[in-house]
């Protein structure tokens, strides 16, 4: 891989401000989605390792939490401009071993950069309060305080926004942060510890860690000297996580989880707008994303004619590796993702679903999967059940608001939901019902640094992004000064 930074392609986990082997020798090897060969190998540490992490951001933790604001900010700021001006190289690390498009790598790249650049800004009105008191002579207020070591867990679908979206808030607060990036793909969270090292955070700051996944989990959440835990991932590991961080303590907690995303056109959509949304809602990332459009419910007037116009378009994607031009799907994360797509499909199809385009292996072999449409989905196929991840898609017809609020709402899930819609009072009819935390009506953007991104229900705790953001890492302390020798009231 040629890149005009080549240091950025680091082989090599990043502890202390130094990179390191694993003592035991021990590596993984880290596979192209687009035709399974190698593009390098990575140390994953022990437990001692791993231990040693932490012992160095908590170490680091006690002179970075008193670094000015400003300062830390010019850092943060730094670290975004190196981002930025590195895009074309992330890009091509993140495309390499994600699989994802470049422009779609490319524009991860820039989105990521954005939560770095904001947070530097946002920590700056950071603050406490004063409060009016109702002690005679006492002044009251409060202070806010970071917490501490974070330990940040990522996935491999979103490899370097989803740390700097967690990584930018922590550190712009003041606390010192391990990452654990998926083992699918590590070098894009390695890349960045090199641009945190040039921009010049601190040994022990920002750190990064592999190893065995459950090892290296449990050793992180579990160590009582981790005061804040942030997982993104899958609903069934984040219950395991969370069990995992009850059992050294109490410690802050966000999780960022699975989503079953309904997709809802109702009679008064401009049914080409609805076509266009749904089709970027469903194969944004090739459909491996927990805010993609996973059920489509199509007012019954418009079903068949939409059924049809989406099938077009869905055919029409371009499917290919990632640094092939004008590719919009890419292929799946791996073997085990492919086998279930396709075990979905042939499940939906013995039970009555109409495919209408797709649902087989694609031609170019390896993991990539036809785009597939399958009409008259239904409950009991596990296209209509399950978090699909993959470039498959399912409709169903409905005929009244009421009906499709309540099999939208049927599920364990409540990251995001898309409405398609002309009328006010449907919308937000719609915006109110819907058990999801996020609603995008007549879009497929939605996300961005300045938003609280996060679910309800079995999709998570707590918020990323905004100004929530700050939660899972600061502590909220008051103070009450007495005797200052204050006019006490009669």
């Amino acid at each position: 891989m040629l890149l005009g930074h080549p240091v950025l392609f680091k082989s090599l986990c990043y502890v202390d401000g130094r990179w390191i082997h694993s003592d035991s020798a021990s590596t993984i090897a880290v596979q192209n989605p687009a035709d399974q060969e190698v593009i390098g190998h990575v140390p994953m540490l022990d437990r001692t390792q791993i231990e040693a992490a932490v012992g160095a951001a908590q170490r680091a933790f006690e002179s970075w939490r008193w670094v000015p604001q400003e300062r830390r900010s010019a850092i943060l700021l730094r670290w975004h401009e190196l981002i930025l001006r590195h895009q074309h190289d992330l890009a091509a690390i993140l495309s390499m071993e994600q699989g994802k498009p470049l422009a779609e790598s490319k524009g991860e790249i820039s989105y990521a950069a954005s939560f770095v650049e904001w947070y530097a800004n946002e920590a700056k009105r950071l603050c406490g309060r004063t409060i009016p008191t109702h002690i005679n002579g006492a002044h009251l207020g409060t202070v806010t305080e970071p917490v501490g070591v974070a330990a940040l867990i990522t996935p491999w679908n979103f490899p370097v926004a989803m740390i700097t979206r967690k990584a930018a808030a922590a550190l712009a607060a003041g606390c010192t942060v391990i990452v654990k990036p998926a083992h699918e793909t590590p070098f894009s969270a390695l890349a960045l510890a090199q641009l945190a090292e040039e921009a010049g955070f601190p040994a022990g700051v920002f750190n990064v860690v592999l190893g065995e996944p459950q090892m290296a989990m449990e050793t992180l959440v579990r160590d009582v000297r981790v005061r804040s835990v942030s997982f993104t991932g899958s609903t069934r590991v984040g219950g395991l996580v969370a069990r995992a961080a009850a059992g050294s303590g109490i410690k802050k907690l966000a999780l960022e989880l699975g989503g079953n995303a309904p997709f809802i056109v109702t009679e008064d959509a401009d049914l080409d707008q609805a076509v266009k949304v749904a089709v970027g809602a469903k194969f944004q990332t090739s459909g491996q994303d927990c805010c993609a459009a996973n059920r489509i419910f199509v007012a019954a007037p418009l079903y068949e004619n939409f059924v049809d116009r989406y099938t077009d378009a869905v055919r029409a994607l371009k499917v290919g590796p990632a640094f092939e031009a004008g590719v919009e799907v890419g292929p799946l994360m791996h073997q085990a993702a492919f086998n279930t797509t396709a075990e979905r499909v042939a499940d939906a199809r013995a039970k009555g679903a109409r495919i209408t385009t797709g649902g087989q292996a694609h031609a170019l072999g390896g993991w990539f999967f036809e785009p597939t449409v399958m009409a008259d989905a239904a409950p009991g196929m596990r296209i209509y059940d399950e978090e699909n991840f993959a470039p498959t898609s399912a409709i169903s017809p409905f005929n009244t608001l009421d009906e499709v609020v309540a099999k939208a709402n049927d599920t364990e899930h409540g990251l995001a939901a898309y409405i398609c819609a002309t009328r006010v009072d449907t919308i937000f009819q719609l915006v109110r019902r819907l058990d999801f935390a996020m609603i995008s009506v007549n879009g497929v953007k939605f996300t961005g640094a300045p938003i609280p991104f996060g679910g309800m229900k079995a999709s998570g705790l707590g918020r990323e992004g905004g100004s929530e953001g700050f939660e899972p890492f600061v502590e909220t302390k008051y103070f009450c000064l007495g005797n200052l020798g204050l006019p006490l009231s009669v």
